[in-house]
């Protein structure tokens, strides 16, 4: 079993930044794909950026140039550094790791203010 815990969240003016921390327990770290993913209100839960074990990235168009997903592997922890936020980016981000099985955090509010 892997326990998946988010950090970071909260409120933020337009054009501004947060990092996002997800730690996931167990000794299998290395071998899980990472993703943030997110939902906004009324709307399915997005993929919004990926990293594999080989440090291989993806990210969703509406994020790319502004989101950077990178792992520590020593901390057993994935980051999300967002820079240039937009109202639009208001969800809640939860933290997925995958290997065989999937596990999810509890999610972490993030909220734009325009």
């Amino acid at each position: 079993q892997v326990q998946v815990v988010e950090s970071g969240g909260g409120l933020v003016q337009a054009g501004g930044s947060l990092r996002l921390s997800c730690v996931a327990s167990g000794s299998t770290f290395t071998m899980h794909t990472m993703g943030w993913y997110r939902q906004a209100p009324g709307k399915q839960r997005e993929l919004v950026a990926l990293i594999n074990s080989d440090g291989l990235t993806n990210y969703a168009e509406s994020v790319k140039g502004r989101f950077t997903i990178s792992r520590d592997s020593a901390k057993n922890t994935v980051y999300l550094q967002m820079n240039s936020l937009k109202p639009e980016d208001t969800a809640v981000y939860y933290c997925n790791a995958r290997y065989f099985d999937s596990y999810w955090g509890q999610g972490a509010q993030v909220t734009v203010a325009s």
